[in-house]
């Protein structure tokens, strides 16, 4: 009796302890994490209610049910070519919005504000997730410019292509560290971001 009334005490102190911890994180990075995560994971529902079988890759997922846009989008990196930056600079990687970029299953884009603001969240057929991270000073309406590490990886995977993107969710004029990890680190994603992870080693 003693090893049981043992283990519901455990159960509820570390319930209670990654509760706290989850408010405590929604609290200071401003992230609705449980909208975002119901948003991802009805996308995948719906993709398999449609099919029929799970989605193999985020391509697979049905993407109707969100608005779309046709935009210009041109791959740039952190590097002086596309900044004017050079490493060492103070804000070398840094963008408008604070987060270092990144590419990863959710990367850091640039767009012009007006459009796109701080936070939205893209889906780029070819490219995956983007978050709009950062402004260019070339940027103008519907125009998008997508991170990549290497200026090798802009011309061997992207280049510049005019195509149609879905809104997943508008920004608030808000994004931080906390958040883009939070998206990157979403359990009901992880399988796909295995895919983006070993499709980006090839």
């Amino acid at each position: 009796m003693d090893i049981f009334k043992n283990w519901i005490k455990r159960f509820a102190m570390i319930s209670l302890f990654f509760l706290a911890l989850f408010a405590t994180f929604q609290s200071i990075s401003g992230v609705n994490a449980d909208s975002l995560i119901t948003k991802f994971a009805s996308v995948i529902s719906a993709s398999e209610n449609v099919s029929g079988t799970a989605a193999h890759s985020l391509e697979d997922l049905d993407w109707s049910k969100y608005p779309k846009q046709t935009v210009t989008a041109t791959g740039y990196t952190a590097g002086f070519e596309s900044t004017g930056k050079k490493q060492g600079h103070p804000e070398y990687g840094i963008t408008y919005s604070g987060v270092k970029v990144k590419r990863d299953l959710f990367s850091t884009v640039a767009a012009d504000l007006n459009v796109f603001p701080i936070g939205t969240i893209l889906f780029i057929p070819g490219y995956g997730y983007g978050v709009v991270a950062d402004k260019g000073g070339a940027i103008k309406g519907n125009e998008l410019d997508l991170y990549y590490e290497t200026v090798e990886d802009v011309y061997k995977k992207w280049g510049k292509k005019s195509l149609e993107v879905y809104v997943v969710q508008k920004g608030n004029g808000k994004l931080t560290e906390q958040q883009l990890q939070a998206l990157n680190e979403d359990k009901s994603l992880q399988v796909f971001r295995q895919q983006y992870i070993s499709s980006e080693k090839r």
